[in-house]
């Protein structure tokens, strides 16, 4: 088999991921763009592996090696983004991209810009930041 086969075929998919990376509004789904993309990498590896160690007689296999390296990073971040997917959504109640852009906390506006406090309004303490945030 030539080596332009695995790579128009992991170029393909590469592009596809990125699309879904792009357009995706939903943070799933971008997960598993991604996935597709290191897919796509994967494949790029091991035909590249392949191709070289019949010119050079290399047993090696660094690229196969490699891959099986990137699967398990892989692994590993798919369940730690689907756990930080499902904690968000939990707590909003959605998982769209959009909506959770500003996770800041936002004021209520009783403070001035200016930097002096309003009249009556005492500004909170360290202290009671942080009760407030535990």
């Amino acid at each position: 088999m030539h080596l332009a086969y695995p790579a128009v075929l992991s170029a393909l998919l590469f592009c596809t991921g990125l699309y879904g990376v792009l357009a995706r509004r939903n943070a799933i789904l971008v997960l598993m763009s991604v996935e597709l993309m290191l897919n796509a990498v994967n494949l790029n590896l091991v035909a590249f592996d392949v191709w070289l160690s019949k010119t050079a007689q290399d047993t090696l296999h660094s690229g196969q090696a490699l891959t099986l390296f990137t699967i398990a990073i892989a692994a590993a971040e798919i369940g730690i983004g689907l756990a930080i997917v499902l904690a968000v959504y939990r707590n909003r109640g959605t998982s769209d991209i959009d909506k959770l852009r500003d996770t800041a906390e936002t004021d209520d506006g009783d403070d001035s810009d200016d930097g002096h406090d309003a009249p009556g309004s005492a500004a909170p303490t360290t202290a009671e930041k942080a009760e407030a945030t535990a």
